[in-house]
């Protein structure tokens, strides 16, 4: 909320080793971070780490500037009413909201239970196993008895979207995609939930290549990982690029604790998990090397029961628990490793790692021959709707003791046989869960009750498959489901 400084993101003084400096490029930080900066370069001359001009220590220049905002201002203040009007507001429009749906489902009670039966088939196969098979017209918000409602709150159409995040206590929505046309530079789309205009376009560095995951940080600051050996901080307010860290190799995954918003994590190609401190970013804190060299596709940061900060890793060999400090040698598989299933995605309702659902699919050459799993040769096997993915699995774990884990309910939908598709665990209030993933011959969104995984309902499907999910939880209760394909984004909030 008050001016801060770029490297450190700590507010800078009017005076006194943090005083505001400025170098000739015009760029403007506290004194006391470009002169670590210059001590990290061998004291002689250093970039601006924002257009990277080359200045020396003689350069630095003191702005005086006696009027320098600090925290708990008049203007702050002023700034922390609104916030607070805006959440009651919001409060308001949830109570309201829930008040129109109850009417609403009241009036078409019957109808709705004779349309969720026709929707909502349990195909069963030869041994047994059911997955869920709702029509186009499948809506959650229309199921009696659920114990989460799903009510649209917006639809946008795009282009080559790939992942988002949403920051819910400012009602913003980031994702990332491709600008229009042949060649098109990588952008950020910075979409209002308050707002009926279209989205913002943002115009990333052209180095930046694909972004495959965004993290959103308290304060109004988004993280993502993207194949340009980046690990870059978004600030929502300037709509730009403040801080980059370089990594030998492209990142496919980021992460963040909210308690240390300072400390960020990167999941790499080689299945390695960088660590890093904004405000010295240079070089990484710890390098922790994984228990395989395949990708890290998914990084959650997470406290255990314990009340020890860890993070959640996710390859192809399955789920893994990291040491947040750097401390382990090597991280713990929770799960004993299966050579016939490749995980995908890991779904985690952070700050806690006590339910996980891990997704698998079987691995492409395996042979159905092999007698030593028949119940993978099956899935391998199984044919599915043409375009539609094969047969795969979701499967909970749940926390036994302080570093064990167990394997628990099971159930089958159809999965991309390529992409690695997010899924999102929704709390719904008294401790119940419910997971969300999208289904490939679907083309839209299913939940599942945990820790049972019953099938609960579908949302509305798109016409591409579902690329990205996220869950994000308000203050005020309830929370938002943003769902993403190739062409479209939906954003549901969810009523408890």
């Amino acid at each position: 909320n008050a001016p801060s400084c770029p490297v450190c993101m700590e507010p800078w003084t009017s005076e006194g080793e943090h005083r505001i400096s400025c170098i000739p490029c015009g760029h403007v930080y506290g004194r006391s971070c470009l002169e670590r900066w210059l001590t990290q370069r061998g004291n002689a001359s250093a970039t601006c780490p924002q257009c990277g001009r080359r200045f020396k220590h003689k350069d630095i220049i003191n702005i005086y500037a006696p009027e320098v905002a600090v925290p708990n201002n008049d203007l702050e203040k002023q700034l922390r009413f609104c916030r607070q009007k805006l959440e009651s507001l919001e409060e308001v429009v949830l109570k309201q909201g829930k008040l129109l749906d109850e009417i609403i489902s009241e009036k078409n009670h019957r109808s709705a239970d004779v349309g969720v039966s026709k929707r909502q088939k349990i195909a069963e196969h030869s041994d047994g196993r059911t997955y869920l098979e709702p029509s186009a017209s499948a809506s959650a918000a229309s199921a009696s008895g659920n114990s989460c409602r799903f009510v649209l709150l917006k639809e946008l159409s795009f282009d080559g979207a790939r992942v988002m995040g949403i920051d819910a206590s400012n009602q913003i929505i980031l994702a990332s995609g491709k600008a229009p046309g042949v060649g098109g530079e990588h952008v950020l789309r910075k979409i209002s939930m308050l707002s009926s205009h279209e989205a913002h376009t943002i115009q990333l560095p052209p180095d930046t290549k694909v972004v495959k995951d965004i993290c959103i940080l308290p304060g109004g600051s988004a993280l993502f990982a993207s194949l340009g050996r980046r690990l870059s901080l978004f600030s929502m307010t300037t709509n730009s690029v403040v801080l980059e860290c370089n990594l030998p190799l492209p990142a496919w995954s980021c992460s963040a604790h909210d308690s240390d918003s300072h400390r960020i994590y990167a999941g790499l190609q080689d299945g390695r998990v960088l660590v890093f401190d904004t405000r010295q970013h240079s070089r990484p804190l710890h390098s922790m090397a994984g228990l395989s060299k395949h990708l890290v596709h998914t990084l959650h940061s997470v406290t255990d029961n314990s009340g020890s900060r860890k993070v959640l890793s996710a390859s192809a060999i399955g789920p893994c628990m990291w040491d947040a400090d750097g401390n382990q040698s090597s991280p713990k598989l929770l799960l004993e490793d299966d050579n016939q299933r490749v995980c995908f995605s890991l779904a985690c309702a952070p700050p806690s790692s006590d339910l996980l659902v891990a997704s698998y699919r079987p691995k492409a050459d395996y042979s159905s021959g092999d007698a030593a799993a028949p119940s993978q040769a099956y899935l391998s096997q199984t044919p599915t709707q043409s375009g539609a993915g094969k047969l795969g699995q979701h499967t909970v774990i749940r926390r036994t003791g302080n570093a064990s884990f167990a394997e628990g309910s099971t159930c089958h939908s159809n999965v991309s046989e390529v992409r690695m598709c997010k899924s999102a665990i929704v709390p719904c209030g008294n401790d119940e869960h419910l997971f969300a993933y999208g289904d490939e011959s679907h083309r839209g969104v299913l939940t599942w009750r945990l820790p049972s995984l019953g099938v609960h309902s579908g949302l509305i499907p798109h016409r591409q498959p579902i690329l990205d999910l996220r869950y994000a939880g308000s203050r005020a209760g309830g929370g938002y489901l943003g769902c993403l394909s190739d062409d479209k984004l939906q954003v549901y909030r969810v009523d408890r």
